[in-house]
């Protein structure tokens, strides 16, 4: 781990990170700073969209609340490992960043031939969730760390890891080209970036009769679901992070849920309830009981089952190598496609 995380980072770590023991319940939690204003630190970024502390929080509760084996998060981490298996490169050293971290290490499987494996999260009940499952897992011959950090801040030396991967944690983050950008950062030249984020598309379902309850409740509409980012900007994003060969693609998962209460305790097992920075805290009880009969009246299936939309965008990306493949000069060409058209019409032009 010495030769990973980097001295800045470490002093970082230590200056940020207070870990206190609460004896008479055996728990522990993680503050921040000093006793006065310390919820600051976690805040810097210039744009803030989402209450990082509260955010922690969640996944505190999520570490908790999380079900052994959720068919959703396990679809959405086999599919994003899926494609260590299409390089023929191997990953010896790799970070896991927030996110589905537990389901990432069960479901690894010697995919990438990782030796090495970093996983952080700014929650300390969800990385000492994913310690204690270490002992469940079936490929026990990578060294595994455990890192408590932020992807905003990430304390992890340049140049020192051949695989980044983040599932289903980065759209939570104020500054996501920035935390993309000190992931490239932290990788060796010709490493890989893989994440998986949820697209705007997601929850489509439960934002329509959200907005209509409110409307009619409330005469108008405060944000309660967060916004997230879509396909179109997925490639943008890795390109302004510096990755070359950017690769974008997407998929879109229904989960049936027996009532829209069952899929509020979904979202909060996954960690994925609201973290707006501007969000009404108070929601009415006649809003709710609204929204999820207007849910149900506009979305039941003839079973009873109400639809979510879940939309996941994978992004890939490589830093830079001698090696890659590059974009030739413009002008450089040696054929026309006048003369690649008559080859395959047989000569005639018309």
């Amino acid at each position: 781990m010495r030769g990973v995380v980097g001295a800045r980072g470490r002093s970082y770590l230590q200056r940020l990170w207070r870990t206190r023991t609460t004896t008479s319940t055996g728990t522990r939690s993680i503050s921040t700073g000093d006793e006065h204003g310390g919820d600051e630190v976690l805040q810097s970024s210039k744009v803030k969209i989402f209450d990082r502390n509260l955010k922690r929080r969640q996944r505190d509760r999520a570490a908790w609340l999380m079900r052994t084996k959720d068919s959703l998060v396990d679809t959405v981490a086999d599919n994003l490992l899926d494609r260590l298996e299409d390089c023929k490169k191997t990953f010896p050293t790799a970070l896991c960043l927030g996110g589905s971290l537990e389901a990432i290490r069960r479901l690894l499987r010697g995919r990438g031939a990782i030796e090495k494996l970093i996983m952080m999260d700014t929650s300390y009940d969800m990385v000492k969730l994913c310690k204690d499952a270490e002992q469940d897992v079936a490929d026990k011959n990578i060294e595994t760390s455990f890192l408590v950090g932020d992807e905003e801040f990430l304390p992890i030396k340049e140049s020192s890891l051949d695989l980044v991967i983040s599932c289903l944690g980065l759209h939570w983050t104020n500054d996501l080209p920035g935390a993309m950008i000190q992931s490239r950062l932290a990788l060796k030249p010709d490493g890989l970036f893989l994440a998986a984020i949820l697209g705007g598309e997601t929850l489509k379902e439960l934002r329509i009769a959200c907005t209509v309850a409110q409307m009619e409740r409330e005469g108008g509409i405060s944000p309660r679901l967060s916004p997230l980012a879509q396909v179109r900007d997925a490639g943008n994003l890795l390109t302004r992070a510096g990755f070359n060969l950017p690769g974008v693609d997407v998929d879109e998962y229904t989960v049936r849920y027996n009532s829209a209460l069952e899929l509020i305790e979904h979202l909060r097992a996954m960690g994925e309830t609201n973290a707006l920075l501007q969000r009404n805290i108070m929601l009415k009880r006649e809003t709710a009981l609204a929204t999820a009969a207007i849910y149900e009246s506009m979305f039941a299936s003839e079973d009873g089952t109400i639809p979510a939309t879940f939309q996941v965008i994978y992004m890939t990306g490589w830093k830079e190598h001698h090696s890659q493949q590059k974009a030739k000069r413009r002008g450089s060409a040696t054929i026309s496609f006048n003369d690649i058209q008559k080859q395959f019409t047989g000569g005639s032009s018309g």
